[in-house]
């Protein structure tokens, strides 16, 4: 099998650059090591950025976006049970976010493929990229129980962290840049119409808690968890009352409960792999780097990735010039450490560090204060929320 691109991984970083591709008239191969049921009810991020939101409508990806996402024009930040509303479009130029769920992004994005792109093969297990520093790099693959051979221009690893993709360029060549932490996030999806309107990030003294929902009519729900927390251990009455306690406020707002339908714990982890580009093997996505979830930043950082790799190709195509594609790695990693930056910032502002003093604490409330009573902090966070520009 011979393509241009071949591309590891039908999350959306590869169905999107799938998508890019056709529509530039470029041919690639999509190999998927899941079935298609896994990969479209994979519970994963839900916030898109102002940008990212724009480029699946361009690709042909947004009648159900437009239709069934949720624009936000704000969060709301909660601390010592005062309440501050955060107004991306007043401080970013019209900036704002919507809420989708990456589920859905697939949906729409294996459609698309399946219809109108070139192959997109479930159960098909990459086992190695071979010639990376070539011109004629291979994926060898597994595919309905026998071993094929992709043969390639370029392969773009959308394989996530656990992928092969990384492990073909040397270790030598390598940098890894990583922070884990030492608490995760309970989350949970709830049969319950959100209980505001729009994302709340609490800081409470007994830990962070996020409020966010899927649709008008269920809630996605966290709450900040010792690492290691089995959510099996937590009862579904215990879940309600510890968010209740974290979102309390000095209003008459209140938490609805329901049905909990799903219950899980995410890791919490900061990490970035340099470069992002060994030969003609170009990373994107987790495969590079990964985020913790509370800048709401990984989907949105693949999505970086694949614009900035399409529109490389497509200059190389238009110009004979491969300045571009020779950029890659410096011009995504720009992008995605702002992106580390912020969601670093993020989560140390809004959770309990275990064993944090009290001035680490008061550190905390001073820098929220500092949000809500400077135009310019508020600013900051705006803009690093709603996303930065792609290339």
């Amino acid at each position: 099998m011979r393509t241009t691109v071949g591309i590891i991984g039908a999350g959306p970083a590869g169905l999107l650059l799938a998508r890019l591709l056709h529509n530039a008239g470029i041919d690639s191969v999509v190999l998927e090591s899941r079935d298609r049921g896994y990969v479209e009810q994979r519970q994963r991020a839900g916030i898109l950025e102002q940008g990212t939101a724009d480029v699946l409508r361009a690709a042909g990806a947004g009648e159900r976006l437009d239709r069934e996402g949720l624009r936000h024009d704000g969060i709301e930040l909660r601390y010592d049970r005062r309440r501050h509303r955060v107004d991306f479009p007043a401080l970013t130029g019209g900036r704002s976010v919507t809420v989708y769920a990456q589920t859905e992004v697939c949906k729409d994005l294996i459609a698309l493929q399946l219809k109108e792109g070139g192959p997109l093969l479930f159960e098909a297990e990459a086992l190695a990229v071979e010639g990376a520093d070539t011109d004629h790099p291979r994926v060898r693959f597994r595919h309905d129980g026998r071993e094929d051979v992709l043969d390639c221009a370029y392969v773009v690893g959308c394989d996530g962290f656990w992928g092969i993709a990384r492990t073909a360029i040397p270790a030598e060549l390598t940098r890894v840049f990583e922070r884990t932490y030492p608490f995760g996030w309970l989350g949970i999806l709830a049969d319950v119409p959100p209980s505001h309107d729009e994302l709340v990030y609490a800081r409470h003294d007994r830990g962070f808690a996020l409020l966010s929902m899927r649709s008008p009519s269920v809630s996605r729900l966290y709450l900040q968890v010792p690492e290691g927390t089995d959510a099996e251990a937590w009862s579904d009455d215990e879940i309600w009352a510890e968010l209740e306690r974290r979102f309390e406020t000095d209003d008459d707002w209140t938490l609805e409960r329901g049905p909990i339908t799903q219950k899980s714990v995410t890791p919490m982890r900061s990490y970035v792999h340099e470069p992002m580009r060994h030969g003609r093997l170009f990373l994107a996505g987790d495969a590079a780097h990964i985020v913790p979830p509370t800048g709401a930043k990984g989907l949105n950082l693949a999505v970086g990735d694949v614009v900035t790799f399409a529109r490389a190709l497509v200059h190389q195509r238009e110009t004979g010039s491969a300045e571009l594609l020779d950029a890659y790695s410096r011009t995504c990693l720009r992008r995605v450490w702002q992106a580390e930056r912020f969601s670093y910032d993020m989560t140390t502002l809004l959770h309990r560090v275990p064993g944090a003093t009290p001035f680490e604490e008061r550190l905390q409330l001073a820098r929220l204060e500092r949000i809500a009573s400077s135009r310019a902090a508020e600013t900051d966070l705006a803009e690093g929320y709603t996303g930065f520009p792609f290339g």
